[in-house]
């Protein structure tokens, strides 16, 4: 493998994510395909054009050339129009025309990752004109991919893959927002800590702390006398901070202690995903 070794662990979460995904997908019939995800104005069709388009931008293909429609009422902004081209341009592909080439960009983003021989801080495209470095560009596609896959799944019914490698990337990516969340976002006070006690297929625990100056930082100690302490199962915490579901759909599931005022901010602010 002539893969830089800090790169190994995105592609392993992105092959584990796409096959599940192209697992998931292969057998449904036509009128599957129309199924609405947690994605707002999306189909399981326009969720694995989403998956396709962009593994073709990743491979350097050019993006398409198309006009969308006037009434797509879940497009508001500049990045949301991005990512609906490559999902429009798909709308109307049948079932058997999606599956042959979402197994076609599968076999040539392998051969890509197989033969991948730049340095994680290389410049590629990222969305809307931009640049990233391939290590970031790699990361937020198994993350991307992984959430995907769950959107899948819960839309079939056919759950799984908790605790699979792009849930271990899921759960990094959405810590490293966290101290943002509470500290800027919320406004916990300085010199607080807040705790998130996760349970379930990942298990753990993390603690916010603001500093005198209202900066956040995250670390693995425990606080001895945090300003709130939330409790709740790892599939609760990735969907609340992926938009997927509101806190008041989930507050059974969801264990508050400290701060009523704190909390509920933290929670009204917890979705951390475009």
């Amino acid at each position: 493998m002539s893969l830089h070794p800090s790169l190994q662990s995105y592609a392993d979460a992105w092959t584990h994510s796409i096959d599940a995904i192209s697992e998931l997908v292969s057998p449904l019939v036509e009128g599957e395909w129309n199924r609405r995800t947690p994605c707002p104005g999306w189909s399981v069709r326009d969720l694995v054009s989403h998956v396709i388009g962009l593994d073709c931008e990743m491979l350097g293909d050019p993006r398409p050339i198309h006009t969308l429609p006037r009434d797509l009422y879940h497009v508001t902004n500049e990045h949301q129009r991005y990512m609906e081209m490559q999902v429009d341009v798909r709308r109307h592909h049948t079932a058997p025309e999606m599956t042959s080439e979402l197994e076609y960009t599968i076999i040539r983003r392998n051969r890509q990752l197989r033969n991948e021989s730049r340095q994680p801080d290389a410049l590629v495209r990222g969305p809307l004109s931009t640049e990233v470095t391939l290590e970031e560009s790699m990361r937020n596609r198994s993350f991307d991919l992984w959430v995907h896959e769950q959107d899948l799944r819960t839309t079939l019914g056919r759950p799984g893959n908790l605790d699979s490698p792009g849930a271990y990337v899921a759960r990094d990516v959405l810590l490293s927002r966290l101290p943002k969340v509470v500290a800027k976002d919320a406004g916990a006070p300085p010199n607080s800590a807040v705790v998130f006690d996760v349970h379930g297929p990942l298990e753990f625990l993390r603690t916010v702390r603001v500093d005198a100056e209202g900066v956040g930082s995250i670390d693995g100690a425990p606080s001895l006398g945090p300003a709130a302490t939330l409790t709740l199962d790892w599939e609760t915490y990735f969907r609340l901070a992926c938009g997927r579901v509101t806190p008041e759909a989930v507050a059974d599931r969801l264990k508050t202690e400290g701060d009523p005022e704190l909390t509920a901010a933290i929670l009204r602010n917890f979705a951390v995903t475009p």
